[in-house]
């Protein structure tokens, strides 16, 4: 347990943001599964918008640090493909 003040600042502080992230890697992932539902259904064009949303979620994140870029640019790349694929249908 904390025993100075700055300790017990910190700790707050540190349970503030994790709270933050938490809620912000919720939304992150709730717009990755829209994205993988939409393509499912085979809707392009709904399929492509969603996708927009998703890499603009996943580009937030990756700028506030709270996940690594190879990691967006994975999630990015397969949707994308998924995306292609639904086209060439």
């Amino acid at each position: 347990m904390a025993n100075t003040a700055q300790a017990k600042k910190r700790a707050r502080q540190g349970e503030k943001r994790r709270q933050q992230n938490a809620s912000q890697r919720s939304t992150m992932r709730t717009h990755l599964k829209k994205a993988i539902k939409v393509i499912a259904e085979g809707n392009l064009e709904k399929a492509k918008a969603e996708y927009q949303s998703m890499a603009s979620s996943v580009d937030r994140m990756v700028s506030k640090g709270l996940i690594h870029k190879n990691k967006a640019a994975r999630h990015k790349s397969r949707l994308n493909a998924r995306i292609k694929a639904l086209a060439a249908r």
